[in-house]
């Protein structure tokens, strides 16, 4: 489905895109140009790419061809600059195509900045360390400061909504130009509070490293990224994250208490390789107890049969 400009998100009134003459993939038919005169920025705000995931778009493109053309914007003469696609565009590159098809439009560096950001905050694969970072710089674009400014704000903001709401300065504080801006921001994002954001998104900013590119590339959850962060022998912070990574069961409170451990003796820590086994002999096991209960002396004994039960009931509970 094409997309209007003017209509790429509940964001469009906050960032002026209301030009109904300008859209993303309308009016006149694609333009084919050289792949080779289209640059990308120091501001695409995407951070990492799945490879697996592009060669599969690369194999689909050459099934069946280029479906919707990315965006550019002329720079300089048969000089482009990316504003939208760079997975499709990677992906032609990958194909070793000389042209591809791009929708030209006609914008300042401030629009095109706000374009990717929105483009990227839209995205299906989205995960909270590059949301946080996408969210932050919008912020900083529609409040007119630094990044850095924007998070001291935002945390601010935090203490004042959490502390004495009485006092003339936290009043001030909540009732600013600045918190209305924020406010309406998140309500059109649509995902979380800003409130939610503070607490959830900005500790990632102080993530490990490691931690921070094993998030940016899918491995881990958020919340289990944030808890090994604070692990402080890299050795034990890397063997606790492969563990979270290898057995996505592990809980976080599971974790914490390996981050603990660590932190404790300053020594990695090893869990034991955990195994699940195989449907056949789960039930090969049921059925041999099943059989011994038959004439088992348990039925003499109360307190037995009555913990059997309790033990029953779980597993019958696990099955649904």
């Amino acid at each position: 489905m094409k997309r209007a400009l003017e209509k790429l998100s509940n964001l469009d009134d906050l960032i002026f895109l209301q030009d109904s003459t300008q859209n993303l993939n309308a009016g006149a038919s694609p333009t084919k140009i050289p792949i080779n005169q289209i640059k990308r920025t120091a501001q695409q705000p995407r951070r990492y790419f799945d490879e697996d995931k592009l060669e599969s778009l690369a194999k689909s493109i050459s099934d069946v061809g280029l479906l919707e053309p990315i965006v550019v914007r002329e720079v300089d003469a048969q000089a482009y600059e990316l504003i939208a696609g760079e997975r499709r565009l990677r992906a032609c590159q990958k194909l070793g195509h000389e042209f591809i098809a791009v929708n030209i439009i006609e914008c300042d560096e401030e629009k095109a900045r706000h374009i990717r950001l929105i483009e990227n905050l839209q995205r299906e694969d989205l995960n909270a360390y590059e949301e946080a970072i996408s969210s932050l710089d919008l912020l900083a674009l529609l409040l007119s400061i630094d990044v850095e400014d924007v998070v001291k704000l935002l945390y601010s903001l935090h203490h004042a909504y959490k502390g004495d709401t009485t006092s003339v300065t936290a009043q001030n504080m909540l009732g600013s130009d600045e918190l209305k801006v924020i406010e309406e921001f998140f309500n059109k994002l649509g995902r979380l509070s800003w409130q939610s954001f503070v607490a959830t998104r900005l500790p990632l900013l102080n993530l490990k490293d490691d931690i921070k590119l094993l998030l940016l590339e899918g491995k881990l959850e958020f919340s289990k990224a944030l808890v090994i962060s604070r692990v402080k022998d890299d050795t034990a912070r890397a063997t606790i994250a492969k563990q979270a990574i290898d057995n996505k069961k592990l809980s976080v409170a599971k974790i914490k208490e390996l981050v603990n451990s660590a932190n404790a003796g300053g020594a990695p820590v090893f869990l034991k390789e955990i195994t699940i086994p195989v449907p056949k002999e789960v039930s090969r096991r049921l059925n041999k107890v099943s059989r011994r209960l038959k004439d088992n002396p348990i039925w003499d004994k109360p307190q037995e049969v009555n913990q059997l039960i309790k033990y029953l009931a779980q597993i019958e509970k696990l099955l649904g």
